[in-house]
């Protein structure tokens, strides 16, 4: 079936119900709808498997609350069956009154935070039904009906069209860089990072899971794996942790969709977590990660760091360092001025991450790489457990002025991750010795010593003729336009 156009149709419908107002209130509504259309085919392949294996399946939800009962009854011809449908004001009062209580509940009777019993009533804590009109609520149902998870084919097409939604909800406003880092950008971070089976992955700042979708692709496609070494990628392999509730909604139905089928990702402030209490059990082999900048954290929470500062990146920052194993890697997206502000902060967090840490690779991301916010950027990558001795930048210049149309592709980057395994010096790459730098600052700003700045060549009396030329043509041209009022 069309996907695109099915997606399209449940925009229009929640366009015109008053309830929904913005890209977000479409993606939060489509997504709890999606969930549970999804949660319908898993349990019908789960109970396939189990009557292949001669066992008996017991559902997730109890049957007044499934799929095929309250939003798609069928005929016997396998039709849907408009009769038996609930809509309008029941429908409304059905799905607010008791389907989403019901399905709040799993969060206090499931067992086990890492079951996907838990993660439905995680989910359905956090967001509630805002469509005003049960006809409206029946319209998207249908659509949403038509969809199917069942083929590999099918979830990739959904997650493709679902993460093409989470990037239209950041160009929208600005959520660009809070919601959506541009997936180019993030297989590339990923790539060098290289995660590999068996690694712990970790983002603490999720927003909507692209790091984890695309180290969980990235694993399953570097070989072919085990059905053991599957289970690992699908059970313990991948975890984050999310503050804001959209956002934990968004990143747990972005992975379910690129086939991660019970996310770990917790819902909860990564940064009020006193580091100090993170001990060995809790670390992790890979980071990958952007968390917010320019946010501002209250006292309390900076009490929570060595490094007080109110800036959530360098939070972040320090979180991250602490949370690596001896020989973790990071790939992580912060602000350019990082690498040369000169308050304490800023001085302190550079000198811990040259001395506690290999600080290999620094690229610099042109303006306009993320649409909606005209920060500049750039990412460092390093290894936890030894200093750094050198440095080795690459400057990213695409040719062109970048933004919603222009956006960052994978020929951008394919230089960059090519270079970057053998750290090769060329016009847009070199290397510092950390030796030579000022260990008062830690100064570390991005210098491109292989770009030349074009000199004016011309004597003083070339220059004022040119200049007397320009004012002939100016008061010839204003001349004309006087001639012709």
């Amino acid at each position: 079936m069309n996907y695109d156009a099915a997606f399209k149709n449940i925009d229009d419908t929640l366009w015109k119900d008053a309830g929904c107002g913005s890209e977000l209130d479409y993606i939060e509504q489509t997504s709890w709808i999606l969930f549970l259309k999804y949660l319908d085919d898993l349990e019908k392949e789960n109970k396939s498997a189990a009557e292949l294996s001669n066992k008996t399946y017991a559902p997730i939800l109890s049957n007044e609350f499934s799929w095929e009962t309250w939003a798609a009854p069928k005929k016997a011809d396998g039709s849907l069956d408009y009769n038996a449908a609930k809509t309008g004001d029941d429908l409304k009062d059905f799905v607010n009154t008791e389907l989403f209580p019901y399905l709040k509940s799993f969060k206090s009777v499931a067992n086990d935070a890492n079951t996907l019993e838990y993660k439905i009533g995680q989910i359905f804590s956090e967001i509630s039904n805002k469509l005003q009109s049960g006809y409206s609520l029946r319209e998207v149902i249908n659509k949403v009906n038509e969809l199917q998870f069942l083929s590999n084919e099918e979830k990739h097409e959904l997650s493709s069209l679902y993460e093409d939604k989470i990037k239209n909800m950041g160009n929208a406003g600005r959520n660009g860089g809070e919601y959506y880092t541009p997936r180019p950008l993030i297989q590339a971070i990923t790539q060098v990072v290289n995660p590999v089976i068996g690694d712990k992955v970790y983002d603490g700042a999720v927003g909507s899971a692209g790091f984890l979708c695309e180290a969980y692709s990235h694993i399953l496609n570097s070989k072919e794996l085990s059905a053991t070494e599957f289970q690992q990628l699908q059970t313990s392999t991948l975890y984050g942790k999310e503050k804001k509730s959209l956002a934990y909604v968004i990143g747990t139905m972005n992975m379910i969709l690129h086939g991660i089928e019970a996310p770990n990702i917790l819902h909860g402030n990564t940064l009020g977590e006193n580091i100090a209490d993170i001990q060995e059990k809790d670390r992790v082999d890979v980071v990958l990660a952007n968390p917010p900048f320019g946010g501002k954290e209250r006292a309390e929470v900076q009490q929570n760091f060595p490094v007080a500062t109110s800036e959530t990146a360098y939070l972040f920052l320090q979180h991250f360092i602490k949370m690596l194993k001896v020989g973790g890697r990071c790939g992580i997206v912060i602000k350019n001025t990082f690498l040369s502000n000169t308050d304490n902060a800023s001085v302190a967090l550079r000198k811990q991450l040259l001395e506690e840490c290999n600080l290999h690779s620094i690229l610099d991301l042109p303006g306009g790489a993320f649409t909606g916010t005209g920060v500049k950027t750039v990412v460092l990558f390093f290894d936890k457990g030894t200093p750094t001795k050198k440095v080795w930048y690459y400057q990213l210049n695409v040719g062109r002025n970048m933004g919603k149309t222009n956006p960052l592709n994978q020929k951008d980057m394919a230089e960059f991750v090519e270079l970057a395994k053998s750290h090769e010096e060329g016009d847009n790459s070199w290397v510092i010795d950390v030796a030579d730098i000022n260990k008062d600052t830690y100064d570390l700003t991005v210098n491109n010593p292989n770009t030349v700045e074009e000199v004016d060549s011309r004597t003083p009396q070339e220059i004022i003729a040119e200049i007397e030329q320009l004012d002939a043509k100016a008061s010839k041209a204003l001349k004309a336009i006087k001639e012709l009022l």
